[in-house]
């Protein structure tokens, strides 16, 4: 999985007190969608630099999911400036991403 893996401990700094976009990418090792949904995200991430893309293990960080009630995985929180924009459970087919990323980013 790419993307930076946050933790309890740089959960703030990485992901809240950053001033641009953001991508969570909620998953576990177990879970088969996640493992579909990854190299979506990863050509996602690739074609678009100026979006930090990271990671949360739900298993390593259940407390990150629990922030966000994430009751599903894979399930993606996008922030802007430490703000909630969308979150958007389940995998998604490249367009719909974009859409999605483009309207919480706008």
């Amino acid at each position: 999985m790419s993307g930076l893996p946050l933790t309890n401990d740089n959960f703030e700094a990485e992901a809240l007190n950053f001033e641009g976009a953001v991508i969570i990418d909620f998953w576990a090792t177990w879970c088969g969608p996640c493992k579909a949904f990854m190299p979506i995200v990863e050509a996602f991430a690739k074609e678009h630099p100026e979006i930090k893309f990271c990671t949360v293990n739900v298993d390593d960080a259940p407390e990150i999911a629990e922030r966000y009630e994430i009751m599903s995985i894979p399930t993606l929180v996008f922030l802007k400036g430490g703000e909630l924009k969308e979150i958007s459970v389940g995998s998604l087919p490249p367009k719909v991403l974009a859409e999605k990323a483009e309207k919480a980013f706008a």
